[in-house]
């Protein structure tokens, strides 16, 4: 969307770019890689600059299974070095980011117990599916005890347990009643990934002065100068020179080289969908955790409860990039199909799905190797090129997950210290990421937390949804909300007028879709109304400087990206 019906040519976190058009580092792409990759180089004092073609984390890093796991799976693959660190990993997050990052109890139901034995080293040997032959106890057991085994360095989660037929019916009665193992074990899930990833950034503006991002500016090509930028929501058009350019565009490193004058075939991402439910007898059959387990299809699936949610996914399925990746009809009956694969009595229809999405991994490029069998770990491509006449570091990350995002971005850090001949200061390793700094370690210290933040006009329940949303730092937000007046919507009792103005001046909202998908959970827990709408382009319009006809597109374009996007229809107010 372009810039009609602003009263501004140009947005403060753009301006900051166009005053000083150089940097150290641009990295290009503000998913959690990148972003990740910001904050550390922010820490060590570099000057570096972060440009987003579209919202933070609107890519693969959003429309993740919202799980931070070690992937017990890869051990069939061989990538021990990969579980190893996305299982440290696993446990740090836990510890820096408790706001977001949670234990997640996990079962495996188990219907044979020898099967699969001779069929595992084929795959682990060719990564090719062949016969599909069903994992038995035996094999998971031996998977689990090795999961273990990786995650014993810093670990703050229980080990695994085994129960026979008659506990796991007892603990999960739905369940298939030819059931005769379930195996359970803990990863973590991460709720709000949007949101975490918004923090990490944060901490980089707060960390260096000199770090600078902005989302909606694209990288579009090279000229005299440098790197050409534009504004996506201005289509104003700048050149920006860097001496290392990092490029973490993810599944469209290859389109973004392509733009800077290279050409690459790094990448072959395919497309991961799920579906959100709000179904109470399939929430109550989950007993409080994540199913996880192999569909017939060869498939690792999962059924994933979230608050009075439940999550369904996911497909792995090559794609064409240029294509936005949905959720398909398709897809959606493979869902319902493994649901009933699990709990054959409980019926689940369209009218149950509350929300959908899809993402493309930045999976390596694979050729004939099955998706499901693609490596997730990372590697980093060096080229040297010449933009406007001057040698410049080109850093291109191909792959990387959600999990190990720290671990990677020191990394991308430590090869762009190399590179410019600057030393590395300090570690991000232990170091709190924003509103998990000081967050309350049990039920008893959150609740003490939240009436010591109690202020006039801001009771427990809201504390409680602020908590939430943006961990201690929302102790900043009550503070900004006692500063001027403030009306909660009618709409929904969880957003405020004067902490959207909050998210507009700390938080860079560019859409009025942001807010429902990116800023707050409404979107994925299906609240979205045509009241909803017209209540945040009211308010956003002053904040924003957008006139009737700015906010009526802003309203249809959230309306179009729900509806097209995540199958999601909602009837606006607005004429």
């Amino acid at each position: 969307m372009n810039g009609e019906g602003t009263t501004t040519s140009t947005r403060t976190v753009v301006q900051k770019l166009r005053d000083k058009p150089r940097a150290s580092v641009l990295i290009i792409g503000g998913g959690i890689n990148g972003v990740g990759t910001f904050r550390d180089l922010a820490l060590q004092g570099i000057d570096v600059a972060l440009v987003e073609r579209g919202d933070y984390c609107q890519g693969a890093s959003g429309a993740s299974s919202h799980m931070i796991h070690g992937g017990i799976r890869y051990l069939e693959n061989g990538e021990f070095r990969l579980v190893r660190e996305s299982v440290i990993e696993r446990n740090a997050l836990m510890k820096i980011a408790p706001h977001y990052v949670k234990p997640l109890q996990t079962t495996i139901p188990i219907y044979t117990t020898f099967s699969g034995i001779l069929s595992a080293p084929m795959r682990f040997l060719t990564h090719k599916q062949g016969k599909q032959v069903e994992r038995g106890a035996v094999l998971i057991k031996a998977g689990l005890t090795m999961y273990d085994f990786f995650s014993r360095d810093g670990g703050n989660v229980p080990r695994h347990s085994f129960v026979g037929r008659k506990k796991a019916l007892a603990g999960m009665p739905d369940v298939r009643k030819d059931i005769k193992w379930a195996a359970t074990y803990f990863d973590a899930s991460v709720h709000n990934p949007e949101r975490l990833t918004l923090d990490v950034l944060r901490d980089g503006e707060i960390i260096n002065d000199a770090a600078r991002a902005a989302n909606y500016v694209s990288a579009i090509g090279t000229g005299e100068e440098g790197v050409l930028l534009r504004d996506e929501l201005t289509g104003e058009t700048f050149t920006f020179q860097a001496d290392v350019i990092v490029n973490a565009t993810g599944a469209w490193t290859d389109n973004t080289n392509a733009a800077l004058g290279s050409e690459t075939r790094f990448m072959g991402g395919t497309k991961g969908s799920h579906i959100v439910l709000d179904h109470p007898e399939l929430l109550k059959a989950c007993n409080g955790t994540e199913i996880f387990f192999e569909h017939v299809d060869g498939r690792i699936v999962l059924i994933y409860p979230m608050g009075d949610r439940v999550l369904v996914g996911t497909t792995d399925i090559d794609v064409d990039i240029n294509e936005q990746a949905v959720c398909t009809d398709e897809e959606i009956d493979y869902f319902f199909e493994l649901i009933g694969h699990v709990f054959p009595d409980i019926k689940v229809t369209q009218d149950d799905i509350v929300y959908s999405f899809s993402g493309v991994r930045p999976l390596p490029r694979h050729d004939d190797t099955q998706p499901g069998f693609v490596s997730r770990d990372y590697r980093i491509e060096k080229r040297e090129e010449k933009l406007g006449g001057r040698s410049v570091t080109t850093l291109s990350l191909v792959g990387g997950k959600w999990t190990t995002f720290r671990a990677l971005s020191e990394h991308l850090t430590n090869d762009t210290l190399a590179a410019l001949g600057a030393p590395r200061k300090a570690s991000t390793a232990g170091v709190a990421i924003g509103g998990g700094q000081d967050f309350p370690t049990d039920e008893a210290a959150e609740r003490a937390w939240i009436k010591q933040a109690v202020r006039p006009g801001v009771d427990e329940a809201r504390v409680q949804v602020l908590l939430t949303r943006y961990g201690t730092r929302a102790t900043d937000v009550i503070e900004y909300l006692a500063e001027g007046p403030d009306r909660l919507f009618n709409s929904t009792k969880e957003l405020s007028t004067r902490e959207l103005a909050y998210m507009v001046e700390h938080e860079q909202v560019g859409h009025l879709v942001d807010v429902l998908i990116r800023r707050t959970s409404l979107a994925f827990r299906g609240l979205v109304t045509g009241e909803l709408l017209a209540e945040l382009a009211k308010t956003l319009a002053p904040l924003l400087g957008w006139d009737a006809a700015r906010s009526a597109a802003e309203v249809k374009l959230a309306e179009t990206v729900l509806a097209e996007a995540h199958r999601v229809q909602v009837k606006s107010l607005i004429a």
